[in-house]
C-alpha cells in the first residue's frame, strides 16, 4: 500500500456535484493497493497514519499525532499512486490491484483508521469520478510506502 497523506486545513470529496464528506483540521489520504497488499500492510500503515506527529503542538513544533490532535480523516482510493513511468510518457497501472482485490482492502483499511480513531472516517466512492478539494496546511505532504517499512 502506497498513501499521500496531507495535512490539511479542510478537504472534501465530491462526486456529480454531491458532496460526500467534507473536513476541517486533520488529513486526506490518498491510499493505493496493489496485489500483494495484505492485514499486515493495512494495520502498519493505519496505525503509522494516526499516529504521525505532524500537527504543531503548542509551541509550534510538529510534536502531536492525529489521535493527540483529534483531526478528521477523509480516505480516497487513488489507483494512480501505482503509475509505473520509467517507459514512454504513458502510465502503466499493472500494479495497481482490480476492484475485487483493492475494495475489500480498501474498506478494511478505512476500518482500522476508523477503530483506531473511534470515530468515523469520510470517503469516496471506489471507482468514481470524485472532485476532492484541500487546502493543504503547511503544506505537509507526506508519502509511506508500506513495502519500505525498513
Amino acid at each position: 500500500m502506497k498513501v499521500v497523506v496531507q495535512r490539511v486545513s479542510k478537504a472534501s470529496v465530491t462526486v456529480d456535484e454531491k458532496q460526500l464528506c467534507a473536513i476541517n483540521d486533520g488529513l486526506l489520504v490518498l491510499v493505493g493497493i496493489e496485489n500483494s497488499d495484505t492485514q499486515e500492510d493495512i494495520d502498519w500503515l493505519s496505525n503509522k497514519i494516526v499516529n504521525l506527529r505532524i500537527f504543531n503542538d503548542d509551541q509550534g513544533i510538529m510534536n502531536n499525532s492525529l489521535l493527540e490532535n483529534k483531526g478528521d480523516v477523509i480516505v480516497v482510493s487513488q489507483f494512480t499512486l501505482h503509475a509505473a513511468t520509467k517507459k514512454g510518457n504513458r502510465p502503466s497501472y499493472i500494479k495497481a490491484a482490480r476492484p475485487e482485490v483493492a475494495v475489500p482492502l480498501y474498506d478494511t483499511f478505512v476500518n482500522a483508521i476508523e477503530l483506531k480513531l473511534g470515530k468515523k472516517v469520510g470517503t469516496g466512492i471506489f471507482g468514481a469520478d470524485m472532485k476532492v478539494e484541500l487546502l493543504n496546511d503547511g503544506p505537509v505532504t507526506i508519502i509511506i510506502d508500506s513495502k519500505n517499512k525498513i
